[in-house]
């Protein structure tokens, strides 16, 4: 597992090797430090409508190429980091996802050759202001604010193709699926992204949500677990505003 964390004061990236880290040949007990976000990627490349079950359950077509969209890297936050609600929406959503972590430059990357440039995989949560997204008819808004892309707790190399992805909130499961249904395969999603765009090291493409999605509130926990990574557990809480 492949981590970035902060030591007093000081931000590293290990190995993780059970409870401890192994960073340029020192240890740290994982207790003793703060987890970041694994990656520092220079966009978020996100994948709409990948799960055929979300499609069913949302009465839609199977896209026919994937329907991709973008978060900005100022939205990306750690495991156990704070989710704000911003005061402009009344509906934030989560949306459990498993994220592709680019290991190298890719640009026009056959599917063939994909897992040669993926660094690994971590959870992912596309928190999304629907309220918003409706009322724009369109995405930027509602997925980009500050904190609105948690990631993490690390990264593992693992086979993508057939895990069990689950999302909790308060303890009480709210979406359980499995990458199998998947639309598009992550080998596909790097082949298609990096036909569009060229994809720098740390970059991450989340590869959508599975059935399930719903509402969260301030004061809320909520955990994103995916089989052979681990949880990525975040808290809400609301804006605190300033009238001057």
């Amino acid at each position: 597992m492949i981590v970035r964390f902060n030591h007093n004061g000081i931000t590293f990236n290990g190995s993780l090797v059970g409870e401890h880290i192994i960073s340029a040949g020192d240890v740290y007990d994982l207790r003793e430090v703060k987890l970041l976000s694994p990656c520092l990627p220079t966009k978020i490349v996100c994948i709409g409508l990948n799960y055929v079950e979300h499609a069913r359950e949302l009465g839609m077509h199977l896209p026919d190429d994937p329907i991709i969209f973008i978060k900005p890297p100022s939205a990306a936050i750690g495991p156990d980091g704070e989710i704000i609600y911003p005061s402009s929406s009344k509906h934030v959503d989560y949306e459990g996802e498993l994220a592709v972590v680019i290991g190298k430059r890719s640009k026009d990357i056959s599917a063939s050759f994909a897992s040669d440039y993926i660094l690994g995989y971590t959870c992912f949560n596309d928190v999304t202001a629907r309220d918003l997204q409706q009322k724009d008819g369109q995405w930027t808004r509602a997925k980009s604010f500050d904190t609105f892309a948690p990631l993490g707790p690390w990264i593992a190399d693992i086979d993508p193709s057939d895990l069990d992805i689950r999302t909790r909130v308060n303890g009480v499961l709210k979406q359980d699926s499995n990458t199998s249904d998947l639309i598009f395969s992550v080998p596909r999603l790097v082949e298609f992204v990096s036909r569009n765009m060229t994809l720098e090291p740390g970059d991450v493409i989340a590869t959508g949500t599975p059935p399930g999605v719903g509402p969260l509130e301030s004061g809320d926990i909520v955990e994103v677990e995916i089989e052979g990574i681990g949880i990525l557990r975040n808290f809400v809480r609301s804006q605190i505003t300033t009238i001057i």
